[in-house]
């Protein structure tokens, strides 16, 4: 049976890479994103090519969201094999100055939207006795790069990499779940002069998304090689 693959954030950027790069192996892929439009017309782009690829409607920062977009896999008896929790935001401001609705929309969709999707879909990864997670992180999560980054950004991407441990120690042998810093990606949040294509980015959520039974979990990686937390 293929394994179907769930990007979250799909549809542009570095999620819409790891999309294509999934498809383009063969796996059935689905491509997330909160903005209707925006998730049809990418899923649209793709499929035009003779991909596999399926829009899904999912705002990872609602609960409501995240819930009606498993319902509707549920009815449509699609098992996720594959998660790729893409979807962050990067909130303007330091801590002590930015909005209370931009600190939550950040702990939201940065922190527990990933969080609330595993726990959705990880139960039947169990029972399928196959998994693979990844969080897609940042250097400016990590304490050991200082925390950096404007706003929320930095610590709830260090609050993902505390999620992806724990998860780790709480799922079976038969998930893998690991985080990646995919480096400054030129995207609309990296900014045209970053040096890294979405492309190259894919590359390390394609290599842990499809490790082999007795491959790591609960590790930090970029470029395929391990990360300090």
């Amino acid at each position: 049976m293929s394994k179907t693959v769930l990007v979250t954030g799909g549809n542009q950027g570095i999620g819409y890479a790891i999309a294509e790069r999934f498809a383009a192996e063969g796996f059935p892929t689905i491509l997330s994103g909160r903005r209707t439009e925006a998730v049809d017309e990418a899923a649209k782009v793709l499929a035009s090519k003779g991909l596999d690829v399926t829009p899904l409607t999912l705002d990872t920062g609602d609960l409501s969201s995240i819930e009606e977009a498993v319902d509707e896999l549920a009815k449509k008896d699609i098992d996720v094999s594959i998660l790729i929790n893409n979807a962050a935001i990067l909130a303007k401001g330091t801590l002590m100055d930015m909005s209370d609705d931009d600190l939550v929309a950040s702990l939201d969709i940065n922190v527990l939207g990933p969080i609330r999707l595993i726990r959705a879909l990880a139960p039947q990864m169990t029972k399928n006795g196959y998994g693979r997670i990844v969080n897609v992180s940042s250097d400016w999560g990590s304490f050991a790069g200082g925390i950096g980054g404007p706003g929320a950004y930095g610590f709830t991407k260090t609050a993902l990499n505390a999620s992806t441990v724990r998860f780790a120690k709480d799922l079976p042998d038969t998930i893998k779940i690991n985080a990646m810093h995919p480096g400054w990606v030129k995207t609309q949040m990296g900014g045209q002069e970053a040096p890294v294509l979405p492309v190259n980015a894919a590359e390390t959520a394609y290599w842990l998304g499809t490790l082999p039974d007795n491959g790591p979990t609960g590790g930090f990686f970029f470029e395929k090689r391990q990360f300090e937390w």
